[in-house]
């Protein structure tokens, strides 16, 4: 099987083509990511001389570069490439409309033009919106509170469209909080752990009880592998880790694995429109897909801040703006 896969040298992206590469390796894949602040080929680096994988520096909101591979020929596009930080998307949306929505679009005509036989479009629990008691299903209404989640919901509207207008064979995930390796240090947990490693606090917006359930980085990509290979064209699949945590709970966690006290973290002013809690029902891709997560909460958090620990150059350079300066002036004049 030959895939595109957009966005992979972000968070998820590159642990879902380690995957790959690991329990496919008769897979050829290529990674197609314009490199945006977030996206950082040394998450790659280990297989990036793997005789079935390939990086290109584009962009999805770019039809003519998309066409160009897509003609190539590939059998399935996983759609990572997105624009993901709700405080970023909060103080400006434009990126957010563009890659998510924009590229999105140009995604889909390549993969009605070319016949892509599967399109997967990555989302997020977020397009719900918060939910006080009981958990989201699959036929749950979209209530999006941020212009991140407004965005991957116009997103997945536009991917449901072409599945209902041209029967492009699109299949929509849409998952829960992901922690783990090489995810960007301005989220959480990542943020949590190099500030006390720095010996800087850890900030928690407003009272620290919003809700979230998280889940192990290579859980959501062996779901996504599941769908690729046996999800149904048209249908949409939640992905859980169903370890439902406050922030406050989160931060604990780290600070006992650090050996830090309570003291290294500080209240900050909540952000606006912050959802209070969000839930995933994933009965329905364990129940037609046979997927189940392999990691337990405690022991993928242990493995994770050893991780950071044992990775400190990766996000310090990261936190300095050494490796957006970088792609910045590597890729600028092409």
């Amino acid at each position: 099987m030959k895939i595109l896969v957009t966005g992979g040298a972000g968070f998820i992206g590159s642990n879902f083509i380690r995957l790959i590469l690991n329990k496919r390796p008769g897979w050829d894949l290529v990674n197609l990511d314009c490199l945006t602040y977030c996206g950082n080929l040394e998450n790659l680096k280990d297989i990036e001389k793997h005789k079935g994988y390939r990086f290109t520096h584009g962009d999805i909101t770019d039809r003519e570069t998309v066409n160009k591979f897509l003609s190539e020929g590939f059998d399935a596009i996983v759609n990572f490439a997105a624009e993901s930080h709700v405080d970023r998307s909060i103080l400006d949306a434009s990126p957010f409309i563009r890659t998510n929505v924009e590229g999105t679009l140009i995604l889909l005509e390549g993969a009605q033009k070319y016949g892509i036989k599967k399109y997967i479009q990555v989302s997020t629990d977020e397009v719900y919106g918060s939910i006080e008691n009981g958990s989201f299903t699959e036929l749950s209404n979209l209530d999006p509170g941020s212009p991140y989640s407004a965005s991957k919901a116009s997103a997945d509207l536009l991917a449901l469209a072409y599945w209902n207008t041209h029967k492009t064979p699109v299949v929509i995930t849409r998952c829960t909080n992901n922690y783990g390796p090489y995810q960007f240090p301005e989220k959480l947990i990542p943020l949590a752990i190099s500030n006390v490693l720095e010996g800087k606090s850890i900030p928690v917006y407003g009272d620290g009880l919003n809700v979230r359930d998280w889940i192990y980085v290579e859980d959501h990509c062996s779901a996504i592998l599941a769908v690729l290979e046996k999800g149904k064209p048209g249908e949409i699949y939640n992905i859980a880790g169903n370890s439902e945590k406050t922030n406050l709970d989160i931060v604990h966690t780290l600070l006992k694995l650090l050996g830090k006290k309570e003291d290294m973290m500080h209240f900050v002013t909540d952000r606006p429109g912050h959802d209070r809690r969000y839930s995933l029902d994933d009965k329905k891709i364990r129940k037609e897909l046979g997927w189940v997560p392999s990691y337990d909460f405690d022991t993928a958090m242990d493995t994770t801040v050893k991780w950071y620990r044992q990775n400190e150059l990766w996000w310090r350079r990261i936190k300095s703006g050494e490796y957006s300066k970088y792609y910045e002036r590597m890729y600028k004049n092409r």
